[in-house]
């Protein structure tokens, strides 16, 4: 039943970018799910409220345009042509939507081999990528996000990125496709953590789907 359920919310996520007008699509687990590390109020808060206006103000803003018509991806690839209205709460969609499934109640998820193998291959081991991924969050001046991601080449990559850019877009100085993402907005740790960004980067490990990033992983590469 639970790879079921995986399967189906899979599919929708997908489906989330080959048409327009765009959904959320639910959350897959409750808001208390990840207590201990993310507590139920930044997740119902977060959720249905921020996420929710970037997807309804993303429709606002490609109403009657021929992003109207154009998938998630294909936005987000020309983001920097686009009006700020629709290249914000584009990112905003998409960082979102990748981030739910990145997150899992499931205790001790582990990366596959071949992403763990590449993983030693481009930062050393496990422990020097967390390490990094950790401190392109904490360095991160204001809001943004921190992301491991697959390059053109089939490589790994740690990079950050402000406000809801991501490596999609072609704004950033550093692109590829984003398999791991972690929100470094203070609406996603500051009732439980406040100024302590660090401590929440420490607590999202403990909550890391290992193997739907692994899965990510793998799409990336058939892509390329």
């Amino acid at each position: 039943m639970k790879i079921f359920k995986i399967a189906a919310l899979s599919a929708v996520f997908a489906a989330q970018f080959a048409f327009a007008q765009f959904k959320q699509t639910p959350l897959p687990y409750a808001y208390n799910a990840l207590e201990g590390n993310i507590d139920a109020q930044t997740m119902e808060i977060h959720y249905s409220k921020h996420a929710a206006a970037y997807v309804a103000n993303l429709n606002k803003a490609i109403a009657g345009t021929p992003q109207e018509k154009q998938t998630l991806f294909e936005i987000l690839s020309k983001a920097g042509t686009l009006p700020m209205a629709v290249r914000n709460n584009a990112g905003g969609h998409y960082n979102h939507e990748l981030f739910w499934t990145v997150l899992t109640p499931q205790k001790s998820t582990q990366p596959s081999a071949k992403l763990t193998k590449a993983i030693t291959d481009a930062f050393g081991s496990m422990d020097a990528f967390k390490e990094k991924m950790s401190k392109a969050g904490a360095d991160r001046f204001g809001s943004g996000w921190a992301w491991l991601s697959v390059d053109k080449s089939g490589k790994l990559f740690v990079s950050s990125t402000p406000n809801q850019d991501n490596p999609l877009m072609d704004v950033v100085e550093e692109k590829g496709t984003p398999i791991f993402g972690i929100d470094v907005w203070e609406h996603a740790y500051y009732l439980k953590y406040q100024n302590k960004r660090a401590d929440y980067l420490t607590a999202i490990w403990n909550v890391t789907n290992w193997k739907e990033i692994s899965r990510r992983y793998e799409e990336a590469l058939s892509k390329k």
